[in-house]
């Protein structure tokens, strides 16, 4: 039983947390709303909000707001938030909003809810640095360093093309060469899982686009070839979480 009394959400005691969740069940806009704004406020989460996550999960088995939320909620979890051992206890619940995410997973979705929930899954099995960097490909871009001069190579996929650069804030990208995509049979890891998941639902874009993601650059300062993926992963990922545990791996 949960004391929430003793937990905060983003505007102070969370003692209307669990009323909240209760009327949300019945799809009360309203609750739903303020559910959002005291659990993930701009992306923000508080113990309130991992101690929500048990609830969600429950809630999400037949709506789906409860799963948008959870993917947020999941998607913050490596914050500084102050309650790892919640975390730890989350483990069971984590689980099972990964499966449900994953199932929901088909063709014919909308594009952006498609998406949603493919970064929800990424979230819930503790892959925060896929969360937030997945995006459409209409316009997306990234930084990596090169690995061997350490030259900061924006990565650019999408509809103004698809390359390496260095940015200049005055001239814009200059320099730019093409990107060297991946073949879908070379791919590994959470790009090849990505990668099959786009090409069953039938998301080309999104399929082309990981393939670019995921394959290599030229560094237009020096000209070496290295991995995005790798290099954007090596600059950017957080520790990866034991969630099971309630703590970094590397703390091992």
């Amino acid at each position: 039983m949960i004391d929430w009394s003793t937990l905060h959400d983003a505007y102070g005691p969370a003692h209307a947390i669990p009323g909240l969740l209760d009327r949300a069940i019945g799809r009360d806009q309203e609750a739903i709303d303020r559910l959002w704004g005291r659990l993930c406020h701009q992306g923000t989460i508080t113990p309130a909000s991992i101690a929500a996550l048990p609830k969600l999960a429950d809630i999400a088995k037949t709506e789906d707001w409860a799963l948008d939320l959870a993917g947020a909620i999941a998607g913050g979890l490596l914050q500084p938030h102050g309650a790892d051992e919640e975390v730890a206890r989350c483990a069971a619940a984590l689980a099972e909003l990964r499966t449900m995410a994953a199932a929901r997973l088909r063709s014919g979705l909308d594009g952006k809810i498609y998406l949603g929930l493919l970064r929800a899954t990424l979230a819930f099995d503790g892959q925060t640095l896929w969360f937030e960097a997945l995006d459409d490909f209409t316009d997306s871009f990234v930084t990596a360093a090169c690995p061997h001069c350490d030259a900061p190579v924006t990565i650019a996929v999408g509809d103004y093309g698809c390359y390496s650069s260095i940015r200049d804030w005055n001239l814009g990208d200059v320099h730019q060469i093409p990107l060297r995509p991946a073949a879908p049979h070379e791919l590994t890891g959470t790009g090849r899982m990505l990668h099959e998941w786009a090409v069953r639902d039938g998301r080309q874009r999104l399929a082309w686009g990981l393939t670019h993601l995921f394959g290599q650059a030229e560094c237009p300062g020096c000209g070496s070839v290295f991995g995005i993926a790798d290099e954007y992963a090596a600059a950017n990922a957080p520790a990866p979480w034991d969630f099971a545990r309630g703590h970094t791996k590397d703390a091992l």
